[in-house]
């Protein structure tokens, strides 16, 4: 049987659809429309190229401050070829594949609508890429996130070209050895392919959707967790009663409430008689905490939704209108507000979330300090919430906003950028310590839970959760290696496939 194809079209691209063409292994193919709207306006800039004695930006002028500068006919292949080359400054750590893979849908996405001037030759190349498992290797410094951004998507178009150096199914190859392999010539640039190429947000972007990929995950996980806390804490469900939230109806925290209520359904421990009249904020607040989180990640999701959907290069080219004009659309500021906004309400899920470890840890409401049977012999979860600790506080530094940061590049032509590539990649740190630190939680209210030895027991839902993590990371008995487990526990996170809609239902879909 055939692998699924996903065509490339005007239909908007949506994050879930995105994670089903990734998750799902679909290959691309262009449609007819996309198709068409590719060549027809190739050709109308060569036809506009061809008639016109007036410059145009990038095309026939050199780019950034040297607009000025125009370039004799035949050097303009030479000119975006050069564009590509030059421009591939790439520093720091690599770009993970799934993120280039993420960058290489985005882009033949925005050059499909026809607006960007691209061969046809190039978008299919960029396809093979994606069909292939071809991902260019690029690095995560080297964008202001305002002229698109030029030094990641340089790399990404340089095996294009031949050059450059690529991941082909795990394995390293350079440009020109990945075209000996597949039988492929390098590509020839025509007049503006080089800028289509690099003026972009994909980069932003594709951080931005793997973010929120990741968060479809997370942010049902941080609910479990609250309420795998609350029972094991012993705590009390008054806080999360309808009608608190109905006087105060933000949708998250709705959302959360509704949550928390489901999955603690049938609890003998949260309906039993309490010693105490209420709990702390971090298990009380989690309606307003976790739900002013999910009221943000809806919102960011809105506007990366409408970004990955736009044509975001220069000049761009509108052929009914018989005009190409030089503008902004590169400039990542939308992106880059939001990637700032997203690692706040991330960094505040693993706050709480450490707040709650810190709670189970301290030897109240009947369980044993450090949740360890043997406290002074063992050191339990002593340091486990240490780590989480400082996840949490590493959060709040790379919280500082990097869009409100801006320096003069391009001799002061390019006077105002966005840092949006900067944004983006400070807040995957922050995903990644996010989930870390949801992890540390589980471990630790799993084994708060089942320290407790009652009759009572917590819900069918949870103890269902418990009964397949159990599979995988034991009950601490006494001291052991505690990496190991945090790091099972992320993995049992990662992949047990359990969903809370938007609506507030939870969804299990076991094995």
């Amino acid at each position: 049987m055939g692998k699924k194809v996903h065509h490339i079209s005007k239909e908007r691209l949506t994050v879930a659809q995105i994670e089903t063409i990734i998750s799902g292994d679909y290959i691309l193919a262009l449609s007819e429309e996309a198709r068409t709207a590719i060549v027809k306006c190739r050709e109308f800039l060569d036809l506009k190229i061809a008639r016109s004695e007036a410059p145009i930006y990038g095309i026939n002028t050199g780019f950034g401050s040297l607009c000025d500068t125009e370039i004799e006919d035949q050097d303009l292949q030479k000119l975006q070829r050069n564009l590509v080359i030059s421009h591939a400054c790439g520093m720091g750590e690599k770009v993970p594949n799934l993120v280039v893979k993420l960058m290489i849908l985005l882009k033949i996405q925005s050059l499909s609508y026809g607006h960007s001037g691209v061969q046809i030759a190039t978008v299919v190349r960029l396809i093979e890429f994606f069909n292939n498992g071809i991902y260019p290797i690029i690095y995560t410094q080297g964008s202001l996130g305002a002229s698109g951004d030029l030094a990641p998507l340089a790399h990404l178009s340089l095996p294009l070209l031949g050059l450059g150096e690529v991941y082909h199914y795990g394995v390293k190859r350079s440009g020109a050895k990945l075209n000996e392999k597949m039988g492929w010539d390098p590509i020839e640039l025509q007049s503006k392919e080089g800028l289509a190429l690099l003026n972009g947000t994909q980069f932003m972007s594709a951080y931005a959707v793997y973010i929120l990929m990741e968060l479809r995950r997370l942010s049902p996980i941080a609910d479990i967790n609250a309420a795998m806390s609350l029972d094991a804490f012993d705590g009390r469900i008054e806080a999360f009663d309808p009608l608190v939230h109905e006087v105060r109806p933000h949708n998250g925290q709705k959302v959360s409430a509704k949550n928390i209520r489901l999955i603690l359904e049938g609890s003998d421990l949260i309906r039993r008689e309490k010693a105490h009249v209420q709990d702390p904020y971090c298990l009380r607040c989690v309606p307003q905490v976790h739900g002013a989180s999910k009221d943000t990640f809806a919102y960011v999701n809105h506007v990366v939704e409408t970004e990955i959907n736009s044509v975001t290069d220069n000049p761009v080219i509108f052929e009914s209108a018989d005009k190409v004009i030089s503008a902004g659309n590169f400039h990542g500021q939308p992106l880059a507000l939001v990637m700032d906004f997203v690692a706040i309400a991330m960094s505040e899920l693993a706050s709480i979330s450490e707040r709650r470890v810190y709670k189970l840890i301290s030897g109240q409401r009947g369980l044993p300090a450090f949740l360890v049977k043997k406290p002074g012999l063992n050191s339990g979860f002593m340091i486990a919430q240490y780590a989480a600790a400082s996840a949490v506080s590493q959060n709040k530094q790379l919280c500082t906003p990097a869009s409100v940061d801006t320096i003069d590049s391009s001799n002061g032509q390019e006077d105002h950028v966005s840092m949006g590539a900067n944004a983006a990649t400070k807040a995957f740190k922050v995903l990644k310590n996010l989930e870390n630190v949801l992890a540390i939680e589980w471990f630790a209210a799993t084994q708060g839970y089942e320290l407790r030895n009652a009759k009572e027991k917590t819900s069918k839902f949870l103890r269902e959760q418990i009964k397949n993590y159990r599979k995988e990371v034991a009950f601490v008995e006494e001291d052991i290696e505690m990496y190991l487990s945090i790091q099972a526990t992320a993995r049992f996170l990662k992949t047990r496939n359990i969903r809370c809609a938007v609506d507030g239902t939870i969804e299990k879909l076991l094995d």
